[in-house]
């Protein structure tokens, strides 16, 4: 009687010890399943911080001087909410950045006007093109010696620029005013060599774009853009002898490539380029050089 009793407590004890076993491991998983369930999923986090990283694209622009520097730097932290960085890649001539361009060293570059592409493409056998037009530059004439067109003696010396299209332009701009005749239907591809009539015996200095502004201590007159003549505190609308009348094919131009003009960065840089903070920054800080070539 006595062995039976100690048999069913023993069983009893065995029973006992096992359900808190299971008890311990049931809250073992629980606590384990409601850690999880806590625990921010920091991996989850991660690939998001790491996918929008992916996705921000660096665009190199080349360019050279102000206002072009001045309004690139305008738009870098428009274009980061794009998700663009903005690389400026500032060159020292105006034949570095199609250069840079052409060689895919650059996505894009901001620094001249479609005839100047064109006879770098037509030289080059390069295929860039224009994508949006930024603003006007009018061309002038500047002096140090006189005030007016009428003052300059015969035999004055002009410097212009020795690019053909500079040059042309240089020269349709004095045909334009009455100064010169050129052979018909040369128009911007003009030369010195096609100047027909110089009444007035001008000696004409062909010299690089960058160097004209030295020349005004050198020459009677300087045909130039803003961009150069600015540096020297000297404005169209206030300097300038005489000014060109504001022509589209002129003005400042956002160039790519054939094989990129299509592509998002691109389109995206073109629409701040052209977009109202752009504007209004012409209008307040360059609206004696600067016009701006977009509604």
């Amino acid at each position: 009687m006595m062995k039976h009793t100690g048999t069913r407590r023993g069983s009893k004890g065995w029973i006992a010890a096992l359900m808190v076993v299971l008890m311990l491991f049931s809250a073992g998983c629980a606590k384990n399943n409601t850690s999880g369930a806590a625990e921010p999923d920091t991996s989850s986090n991660a690939a998001k911080e790491n996918a929008a990283v992916d996705q921000e694209v660096t665009l190199k622009v080349a360019t050279l001087i102000p206002p072009m520097t001045d309004m690139l730097e305008l738009i870098k932290p428009l274009l980061k909410e794009d998700g663009i960085n903005l690389e400026l890649v500032v060159l020292s001539d105006n034949v570095q950045p199609n250069d840079a361009l052409a060689n895919k060293e650059v996505d894009a570059n901001f620094f001249q006007h479609v005839p100047y592409m064109n006879e770098y493409n037509a030289s080059k056998g390069s295929s860039m093109v224009a994508i949006q037009p930024v603003y006007h530059a009018i061309y002038g004439v500047y002096s140090k010696r006189y005030k007016s067109m009428d003052e300059l003696p015969d035999g004055a010396v002009v410097a212009v620029a020795n690019d053909s299209t500079n040059l042309g332009r240089s020269l349709v701009m004095l045909e334009k005013a009455g100064y010169i005749k050129l052979k018909d239907g040369v128009g911007i591809k003009a030369t010195v060599a096609d100047v027909t009539e110089n009444p007035h015996n001008f000696k004409f200095e062909e010299v690089d774009l960058l160097m004209l502004a030295r020349m005004l201590d050198d020459s009677d007159i300087a045909l130039m853009t803003p961009a150069y003549a600015s540096p020297l505190g000297l404005t169209p609308k206030k300097d300038a002898l005489l000014t060109e009348t504001t022509e589209s094919e002129f003005a400042i131009t956002l160039v790519a490539r054939e094989d990129n003009k299509d592509s998002e960065p691109i389109r995206k840089l073109a629409e701040r380029l052209s977009g109202p903070e752009v504007k209004q920054f012409l209008e307040d800080n360059y609206s004696e050089i600067a016009i701006p070539a977009f509604e």
